[in-house]
């Protein structure tokens, strides 16, 4: 049975496309509480799963020893944009580190933001891998190599060490048996491994609720929890959505997007995770599904809603400017009542 239409996409008063997908949300002890579609549908957190990632790094003491300040720290976690500030930030670590660009085994990629890059066009020059958008993440990785005197070169290969301690975060903070767990390449090239929708929802309840966990992995959630609420411009940058929503959260709740559709959030006072996943694939929906879900569970004021309307739902322009139609969550997407008073 097909997922249910979670976005609507019309042109005039006719609907001419729509999204399927996945929504998830689980309480403090795992249980789901709200959901439609396949709970158990299997796909990849993509940029998602930066967050545990990052753990094997965090508890090994080389933040501490590196200096890394809470802006290095929040940018490991990000999906950038190549701004010049990002990439400063994540030159700034590879210094700390005594690594280079070049150490970087992510593909360069284009800065997200067409006015850098038309920089680099205009300027007949090539994107660098320091511009890729996970570069942060693969600083982290090299950070946590050079720290542990582990080879630096080919760090990406599933079967180096680095991955092996990150499967082992992953496996505990998903709830979801190593030998079950099946494994892909990302969009970086690094490894990246694939989850149901429920798992996903619980791996980020745990995040901003690691009570099952050791202090050290405990510290290290709080770490970057408060990195990103200090830092959110290093989680994405100008114009979206997981900086927007970070803005305006100041803690309340941890959220991130992951490619082909993805959308995880940790709700810190509720002690609940929610995942997102929309079937096609398309980035955009899942944005409109998460900022909807959060307006109806009430976690930030109506002043903070408001300035986050948009995503909920737009109008559509052409390139003459005229409004075409409009997109917007399915009515039928509601969150029940019992929820919100949870």
């Amino acid at each position: 049975m097909a997922n249910p239409i979670l976005v609507e996409v019309y042109r005039g008063d006719v609907l001419e496309s729509f999204h399927r997908g996945v929504i998830c949300i689980v309480d403090d002890n795992d249980n789901i509480i709200y959901s439609v579609g396949d709970v158990e549908q299997i796909c990849f957190p993509r940029s998602a799963m930066k967050f545990f990632q990052q753990i094997p790094l965090l508890i090994s003491g080389a933040v501490e020893h590196f200096g890394f300040t809470q802006k290095e720290i929040a940018i490991l976690c990000g999906s950038h944009n190549g701004e010049a500030e990002h990439v400063r930030t994540v030159q700034s670590i590879l210094n700390k580190i005594g690594c280079t660009a070049d150490d970087l085994e992510c593909g360069p990629q284009m800065p997200t933001l067409r006015e850098d890059a038309n920089y680099l066009i205009k300027n007949d020059l090539q994107p660098l891998r320091i511009q890729n958008n996970c570069s942060g993440k693969h600083a982290g990785f090299l950070s946590y190599c050079v720290y542990n005197n582990l080879p630096t070169k080919d760090y990406i290969n599933p079967q180096h060490s680095l991955h092996h301690a990150i499967l082992k975060i992953i496996s505990d903070f998903h709830r979801y048996p190593i030998e079950k767990i099946k494994g892909g390449v990302d969009g970086c090239s690094a490894p990246i491994f694939a989850f149901p929708v429920k798992n996903q929802a619980i791996a980020y309840k745990n995040l901003v609720h690691p009570v099952q966990f050791n202090e050290a992995i405990q510290k290290a959630c709080r770490t970057m929890i408060e990195a990103i609420t200090v830092y959110p411009e290093m989680i994405a940058g100008h114009k979206r959505y997981c900086t927007d929503l970070m803005k305006e959260a100041n803690g309340k709740l941890i959220g991130k997007t992951g490619a082909d559709g993805i959308y995880s959030i940790g709700l810190v006072e509720k002690q609940m995770g929610i995942c997102i996943k929309v079937d096609d694939g398309k980035m955009g929906p899942q944005y409109n599904i998460a900022q909807s879900v959060i307006e109806q569970l009430e976690i930030l004021t109506p002043d903070q809603n408001q300035k986050l309307r948009h995503y909920v739902a737009h109008e559509n322009k052409n390139f003459g400017g005229l409004t075409t139609g409009e997109t917007k969550v399915c009515a039928t997407v509601k969150v029940n009542l019992t929820l919100q008073n949870h």
